[in-house]
């Protein structure tokens, strides 16, 4: 029958969940120093970027879980990679490496039998292999175009079995070849949008304000010479909170909002009087549909507005947004 989870019990468990801690990130800075005096980490970006195919990364175990992670920061940084299975590479997957591939095996013990079946394969057809491991003198190693070492002085684990601080460790180093890549390749926000478009990021990037503008019929917009109250019908009418004023080219010369109305009242006796040229905002803020969103929402946040026109080359009023449409967007 397990024990009650009692206060001795979260005492022994905090320590060793921050002993963990130290252990990997302990670790980690043994791992930034060796890099100092160890050059092979160079050779290792030098040859991945020049790489004319994709990195291909390859292990088993929880060494195959760090792989399958790594491949996939490289995809998403600028640097095509995938994850191939070595015991499937045996049997066919192997057909997927070419000789403009990069090969990179993990295995902390340096021996994987399943690694070790493929590899010289991966060599004869060209490909040239970076290994990593935490043994030097390792069969992997050995066979290594270049050999990176992750050797750690012990595993978080009580009984130093499970690998925690290597697969860390390994995971880091995974990670700072994909930033010391992506650097040389001039990858950009907008590169990383490309490959993320279902993110926060690629909406915030690859959005543009004539995706998510109204146009057409739906855009409030009314002459100078109108009197206000027909400015408050066409308001009422298209629900955006405000009208565009246009000349008779429609262009935007002005702008009018439900906050202007709220300020107005105590000081107009009769509404039917007023011409909307008389009350509204000249020269108003406006976008091009062909910039980003994003541009929109930093004009509102500027100037503390919620909406916004929309205006081609010619300057003409084609659309409008309302901080709302950005919001459904999911942009902002």
């Amino acid at each position: 029958m397990l024990k009650a989870f009692d206060a001795k019990m979260a005492a022994h468990a905090l320590r060793l969940a921050r002993e963990t801690l130290q252990n990997e990130a302990a670790a980690i800075t043994a791992l930034e120093l060796r890099l100092g005096d160890d050059h092979t980490v160079v050779k290792a970006i030098e040859l991945l970027f020049n790489c004319k195919g994709r990195v291909v990364v390859s292990g088993i175990g929880k060494s195959g879980h760090i792989a399958r992670k790594m491949a996939a920061t490289f995809a998403s940084t600028g640097t095509p990679a995938m994850f191939v299975h070595p015991a499937e590479a045996a049997h066919g997957d192997l057909g997927m490496v070419t000789a403009d591939d990069a090969f990179i095996a993990i295995s902390y013990s340096g021996e994987s039998t399943e690694l070790m079946t493929i590899l010289p394969v991966v060599k004869r057809m060209g490909s040239k292999v970076i290994a990593i491991t935490g043994k030097p003198g390792s069969s992997l190693a050995s066979i290594a175009d270049v050999h990176l070492n992750v050797a750690v002085a012990k595993e978080a684990c009580p009984m130093n079995l499970a690998p925690t601080t290597s697969t860390t460790v390994t995971l880091a180093l995974g990670d700072a070849l994909a930033v010391a890549l992506l650097d040389l390749r001039g990858f950009r926000e907008e590169d990383f949008a490309r490959s993320h478009p279902g993110g926060a990021l690629g909406r915030r990037l690859l959005t543009h304000v004539r995706d998510v503008m109204r146009s057409g019929a739906d855009v409030p917009k009314v002459r100078a010479d109108v009197k206000l109250t027909d400015a408050l019908l066409e308001m009422t009418k298209k629900g955006m909170g405000m009208t565009a004023v246009v000349d008779a080219e429609d262009r935007p010369i002005g702008v009018f909002t439900d906050g202007d109305l709220r300020r107005m009242i105590d000081k107009v006796q009769d509404f039917t009087q007023v011409l909307i040229r008389d009350v509204m905002h000249a020269n108003p803020r406006s976008i091009a549909p062909e910039q980003l969103a994003v541009d929109a929402v930093a004009i509102m946040e500027q100037f503390r507005i919620n909406q916004v026109l929309v205006a081609d080359a010619d300057g003409k009023l084609v659309g409008a947004l309302h901080i709302h449409d950005l919001t459904r967007a999911k942009v902002i």
